[in-house]
């Protein structure tokens, strides 16, 4: 069952089997005002409670440093483990670079299927 759905100009955000799923819409491009929203909203449906995440960046076509940077601080707030599935190499060779630098506060895997992705999200649920 679905609960809390919401969703915004970059994104969309439910609660489904304990797991936060938060998908950025097709062709987006995230800047600092961008992920600022993107992350109060994620909170805003969480309603204060810590849910392990499952982020799909595939729609993002590119971010600014200030959101990434944004992201890499704040992202994780009220979350247990972040699981982002994406597929385009570049993304994610980004993606892990900046799991390297920025030590994510939470457990913090990339993958590019989502069963394996929600798989590693069950041990937090």
């Amino acid at each position: 069952m679905i609960v809390n759905y919401h969703e915004n100009e970059f994104a969309q955000f439910w609660i489904q089997n304990d797991i936060l799923y938060f998908e950025y819409k097709p062709n987006v491009v995230i800047n600092l005002k961008a992920a600022q929203l993107v992350v109060a909203d994620r909170i805003l449906v969480q309603n204060e409670i810590a849910y392990p995440v499952l982020c799909d960046i595939r729609g993002i076509v590119d971010s600014d440093k200030a959101a990434r940077d944004y992201l890499a601080q704040s992202g994780s707030v009220l979350t247990k483990a972040v699981s982002l599935l994406g597929n385009d190499t570049v993304l994610l060779s980004i993606m892990s670079f900046y799991i390297g630098i920025n030590k994510p506060r939470v457990p913090t895997k990339i993958f590019t299927e989502e069963l394996a992705a929600l798989a590693f999200l069950e041990t937090y649920t």
